[in-house]
């Protein structure tokens, strides 16, 4: 099961916010806000402190805890898509791609976007919906 989606910015705003589970608990938009920031810092950090030398690391990938697992897909233009999804679940790589496919199409593409700022996009929210309930969020 797919809980949660968050897409942050380049510079570590958060962009868009989607929770898949009625029962999970509600943060405020300002923890929002925080969460974001502090896993923009935190991915940054991890990026640089590679224990194999002469090497480039990706950064945090998956921080993984009792009950969920979060997943991390950087863009080559440094926007990350997480999910937060039961640690059971299968196949995290491709849903990301995939949400990463959607955004591309629905907001990238919208001629009305303005790069790193928040998503508001009825049909981005539509397409992800779907895509969700495809894979068993």
């Amino acid at each position: 099961m797919i809980y949660s989606l968050y897409i942050i910015s380049k510079a570590g705003g958060l962009m868009y916010q989607k929770d898949f589970n009625e029962g999970l608990a509600h943060l405020t938009a300002n923890e929002y806000l925080v969460f974001a920031g502090t896993f923009h810092g935190v991915h940054a950090i991890t990026s640089k402190i590679s224990p194999v030398r002469n090497s480039t690391s990706s950064g945090l990938e998956v921080l993984e805890a009792d009950s969920f697992k979060l997943y991390c897909f950087q863009t080559l233009t440094g926007t990350k898509f997480l999910i937060i999804a039961d640690p059971t679940h299968a196949n995290i790589d491709l849903v990301l791609r995939r949400t990463y496919d959607v955004y591309s199409d629905y907001v990238m593409k919208n001629p009305f976007y303005t790069p790193e700022m928040p998503i508001r996009s009825e049909l981005f929210d539509v397409n992800i919906v779907k895509l969700i309930k495809q894979v068993g969020g």
